[in-house]
């Protein structure tokens, strides 16, 4: 076995963190463990954990859930179209394999939602098989180990890494393995300020010798940042208010958010109004501007402006698809973080 392999296999030995999923071989809570953790701090995302297995404890609850209360659950996450072919490849797991996960790693992947990585990590955690994981925290220490300055964002280098990480899992507990590497790279060699005074293999490392610790790994900046600009509009009766559903193909799909008006730069209120639909411009009505909040999706920056209005009489609503809440009864409904935030300052 590699001297490299050794050494991260002995430190995990000694050093790993307790986590619920590493006690496990179960495929369903190993995926669950995967899609709760993508971009999410292992603390937080362990609550959710917990919480999807209370609510489903096997991948056939999971399947025959409401989605609604799918999305619910991972209310504060974000990305909402994880939990939706979460949902999605659960059903397709108890009518095409009768509710038992696939141990075929070609299989997982044609599962919605699952790539190469989560493939990877179902088949070496769950089934103990050679195929390694190649997240974020292993890019990073395979780069500096070997000094590679290869774009890590870029897709057409992942085989190059891959080709690293097959020969050095042969021979080895694959789920070992795995557990090993990422765990190093995300306690040790980590994005900043890698602690390589106590990394177990700092005398291999490359990127080290060659003083390039902070300059590996490399990316190249590809993402484009879209502004926009929604006006939610926080519609109140009384003690009530209203939200909508939003069926369209964007951000949020399926959520329940306030309505809201886009706009291509920010508006004041006399360019509102002017937006209003018919129903509630009633000049006895109140309009203030309540808060503004700068909130960031991956490849998104939303400006925020929540508007107030206040009716002097309830118009008809029955077309417009908005449903009645007030400050308590919101919550039983997958609401946005952005939405949350803001009825939280209420």
């Amino acid at each position: 076995m590699n001297q490299i392999v050794l050494e991260i296999l002995e430190y995990y030995k000694n050093n790993k963190r307790e986590m619920p999923w590493r006690q496990t071989t179960d495929a369903y809570k190993i995926w669950l463990s995967e899609v709760v953790l993508q971009q999410t701090q292992v603390i937080q995302g362990t609550a959710y954990y917990y919480k999807f297995i209370e609510n489903f404890p096997t991948v056939a609850h999971l399947a025959n859930a409401n989605e609604e209360l799918v999305l619910k659950l991972r209310q504060g996450l974000g990305y909402y179209s994880r939990a939706r072919n979460l949902h999605k490849a659960a059903k397709i797991i108890v009518s095409d394999y009768k509710g038992i996960f696939p141990k075929d790693y070609k299989l997982i992947l044609k599962l919605p939602g699952i790539g190469e990585y989560t493939a990877a990590a179902i088949c070496s955690f769950a089934f103990n098989q050679a195929y390694p994981t190649l997240d974020g925290n292993v890019f990073r220490l395979i780069s500096r180990l070997y000094a590679v300055e290869l774009p890590i964002n870029e897709q057409k280098n992942r085989s190059f890494f891959m080709e690293i990480l097959n020969n050095l899992i042969l021979n080895t507990n694959p789920r070992l393995f795995n557990n090993a590497f990422m765990e190093l790279g995300a306690t040790v060699c980590k994005s900043q300020n890698p602690n390589c005074n106590i990394c177990p293999v700092s005398i291999q490392c490359m990127a080290l010798k060659e003083g390039k610790i902070k300059i590996i790994p490399i990316k190249t900046n590809k993402i484009k940042v879209r502004n926009r600009y929604l006006n939610f509009l926080h519609i109140t009766y009384g003690n009530k208010f209203y939200i909508t559903k939003r069926i369209q193909k964007d951000i949020w799909q399926n959520l329940y958010t306030l309505p809201l008006i886009e706009s291509t730069q920010g508006i004041d209120i006399k360019s509102l109004i002017l937006m209003l639909p018919e129903v509630i411009k009633n000049k006895k009505n109140t309009i203030d501007l309540k808060s503004e909040i700068k909130h960031l999706l991956t490849h998104q920056v939303i400006f925020a402006k929540f508007w107030e209005i206040k009716l002097e009489q309830l118009p008809d609503f029955e077309s417009n698809n908005l449903i009645e809440v007030d400050i308590n009864s919101y919550k039983n409904f997958a609401i946005p973080k952005l939405i949350d935030k803001y009825l939280l300052l209420l």
